[in-house]
């Protein structure tokens, strides 16, 4: 007996097979089961997502049939396969594409014989039992009141708490609970990058026993990253712990999700499918009635609107508050413990100064007393440009619109957009002026400068002063990050260097100090969503310094600026994220910016920017037209604001033209219904703009 199935496979939306194919197969076959289907000369991964009607009889002779069967996997369940389809409807992408991505790429390169073979190894048994270690330690008054509201209301939750007040024990404990109440229950732990899984996993482990526990991100290799998705679709894996791409795993008996420092902008793919896994983990969690809790110091202005009670707000998250440090007496000042923040006006300090000499000393005198300092600076390499005085030569990039960064170590210019590198000039290109000099500064540049002004400083042991910088060159080889933070956290470093890699997430007990050097270029950003990152970049930073309470009292943060009575640096120093929060927000209330409207962007490259406008505009107009004749469509249609097409701020990338439009409208549901009846438009425009190399739709957009 024949059956006609539909199946989800690997085309992206630009080729206008978006939705699952048909096929034939001589077995019945369950939605969820994971296939090898031929697609053209190729035969790729599938999904059997439904069973089809059969085709009229001039069509069923093309219908080509399943190839194999991956019989020893479990079929994924429903509520994956509707967690799947939400994300491609919702994100504007063909549902295969979105699919077969959330799999492990290991497993497309396997047959179903290959796949047997590998699952005899490492049975499949389902609910692994968990080790819970027990906890001495109380819980402060505000951990139980957290656990106590998540134990008895639904969520989501919002968990707004001070850096170092116990969210990640709250976590554990939540987790706890959310394990021993079923015997199969799993948890879901997302964290924002990569270098922060490791010193998490290993709290996770410790707590629940290393078998139960695995990571699941794109850093794996790809055998990894199948034995992790493995344990968790089985079931072995009771935790899971992993960035952005974990959200879409399968997770059968799903029970509780934690999405840690959830306002970070890496929870928003770029690539691909731009999806926001913040967003997808609070509607897996509907859709599996599990409890979702978002955690931050800085929470995103959307999750905190979504957290005000009415009438300031719609009241759909829980919003759980954790003010005081751990060590913090529940009746303290809530700022007992945290970091003083000191300003420094640098329009008071002799021209060209790196370091006030304020800090200088400070900084100093940290390190005479054994303590760590954490400079942040949020720019890799020596400089972000190199010029020549004479001519007005820099260091552009010929395949982009962006200058090559000055990279001293290597003596080389690296575009950090395309990667083009090049050793640097003896002399200028243009005018070959011998002495071309650098402008502005970056992570080598403090560290080197470090070096010499802290010449004459030693430790308590009388050796000097030991410096070190995390950023991604310094830590690009397998296991350098990981080395260099141990050396941190054992006290080989005294003043650690670094981008934002070091400002969230991790626990040094012994920073006491730590200093933004130079964060005044997002103030006046054209991103709306500048001051909000640059608020939570500082106070994350501000966090990482007295985390032992012993030294909580005596911690400061400084930070080096131009304009030191801005609101965000008053709002900084008294650690206001809700007086911050409430001025953002009265802002956007009157921009008509998100969370009160919202956004979607059109993007189209090409080899001429002419042409990738020209592209963006004829969609504009042919969907005005278009869908204004259709009554439902023209509804939505007049609650959109469809701005011209425009160039990305790097317009130009790889030889590549950029062009963008925004669209704009206070209805989600409209932009939703414009969006979709979009696509087919999209495809058919292609056919005319031969010079478009490919389009994408970002909804809800980071930066516009």
């Amino acid at each position: 007996m024949t059956h006609w199935l539909t199946i989800a496979v690997p085309t992206p939306a630009h080729s206008g097979l978006g939705k699952p194919l048909t096929y034939l197969s001589e077995a019945p076959l369950p939605p969820g089961c994971i296939v090898r289907v031929p697609l053209g000369t190729r035969e790729v991964l599938g999904v059997v997502w439904d069973s089809a009607p059969e085709p009229p009889p001039d069509l069923s002779a093309q219908v080509r049939a399943v190839s194999s069967v991956f019989d020893g996997l479990a079929p994924l369940a429903a509520e994956w396969r509707q967690l799947l389809a939400f994300t491609a409807r919702y994100y504007q992408r063909a549902l295969g594409e979105v699919a077969l991505a959330a799999l492990p790429p290991q497993l497309r390169t396997l047959s179903d014989v290959q796949m047997a073979r590998r699952l005899k190894r490492k049975p499949h048994q389902a609910g692994s039992a968990v080790e819970i270690t027990p906890q001495n330690e109380a819980l402060t008054p505000d951990q139980a009141a957290a656990l106590a509201r998540i134990e008895q209301a639904p969520g989501p939750f919002l968990l707004f708490g001070a850096t170092g007040s116990g969210k990640t024990e709250v976590y554990m404990r939540a987790a706890a609970r959310a394990l021993t109440a079923r015997p199969d229950a799993q948890v879901l732990v997302l964290v924002p990058e990569i270098n922060l899984t490791p010193q998490l996993l290993a709290r996770f482990a410790e707590r629940f026993g290393a078998a139960a526990v695995v990571a699941l991100h794109s850093g794996l290799t790809p055998a990894q990253r199948l034995a992790a998705w493995l344990a968790a679709h089985g079931g072995r894996a009771r935790i899971v712990l992993g960035t952005r791409v974990a959200v879409l795993a399968s997770l059968p008996g799903l029970a509780l999700i934690v999405v840690d420092e959830e306002h970070d902008a890496s929870y928003k793919q770029q690539e691909g499918a731009r999806y926001s896994a913040r967003d997808l983990a609070i509607y897996r969690g509907k859709l599996c009635g599990a409890r979702v809790i978002l955690g931050s110091a800085t929470p995103s202005l959307e999750s905190w609107h979504a957290s005000e009670p009415a009438p300031q707000g719609p009241g759909r998250y829980l919003r759980l508050t954790m003010p005081h440090r751990v060590g913090v007496a529940p009746d303290a000042d809530p700022l007992a413990g945290l970091p003083r923040v000191r300003r420094v006006d640098m329009a008071r300090q002799p021209k060209g100064t790196l370091i006030a000499p304020p800090l200088l000393a400070a900084i100093g005198e940290r390190v005479s007393r054994g303590e760590q300092a954490l400079l942040l600076l949020n720019r890799r390499g020596w400089a972000p440009v190199l010029h020549c005085a004479d001519c007005g030569w820099k260091s552009e990039c010929p395949h982009c619109s962006a200058y090559r960064v000055f990279h001293k170590i290597d003596r080389s210019l690296r575009c950090h957009h395309c990667g083009f590198t090049q050793r640097v000039p003896r002399a200028c290109p243009e005018c070959g002026n011998l002495d071309i000099g650098t402008l502005g500064r970056g992570t080598e540049q403090l560290e080197e400068r470090l070096a010499e002004l802290l010449a004459d400083v030693t430790r308590p042991d009388g050796t000097p002063a030991r410096i070190a910088r995390i950023d991604a060159d310094s830590t690009r080889g397998k296991g350098q990050l990981e080395a260099s933070l141990a050396q941190v956290h054992a006290g080989e470093v005294d003043v650690l260097v670094g981008t934002q890699m070091i400002a969230k997430g991790h626990d040094f007990r012994r920073v006491t100090l730590v200093a933004a050097i130079n964060p005044d270029a997002a103030l006046f950003s054209s991103d709306f969503r500048a001051p909000e990152r640059l608020f939570a970049l500082l106070m994350q930073a501000a966090g990482r310094a007295g985390r032992d309470t012993a030294q909580g009292a005596a911690s400061e943060m400084w930070v080096q600026t131009h304009h030191p009575q801005h609101p965000l640096f008053n709002a900084l120093k008294v650690h206001d994220y809700p007086g911050f929060a409430a001025q953002q927000l009265a802002e956007r209330t009157q921009a008509g910016l998100p969370p009160f409207a919202h956004l979607a962007l059109l993007r189209a490259e090409a080899r001429s920017q002419e042409a990738a406008q020209a592209f963006l505009n004829a969609l504009a107009r042919l969907a005005q037209d278009a869908l204004a004749a259709q009554p439902p469509l023209a509804e939505a249609l007049s609650q959109l604001t469809w701005y011209p097409a425009v160039p990305l701020a790097v317009q130009r990338v790889a030889n590549i033209e950029r062009a963008q439009m925004l669209l704009e409208s206070p209805s989600r549901a409209a932009l939703q219904r414009v969006l979709a009846a979009c696509q087919p438009l999209l495809h058919g425009l292609r056919a005319e703009h031969r010079a478009i190399v490919r389009w994408a739709v970002d909804v809800d957009p980071l930066a516009v």
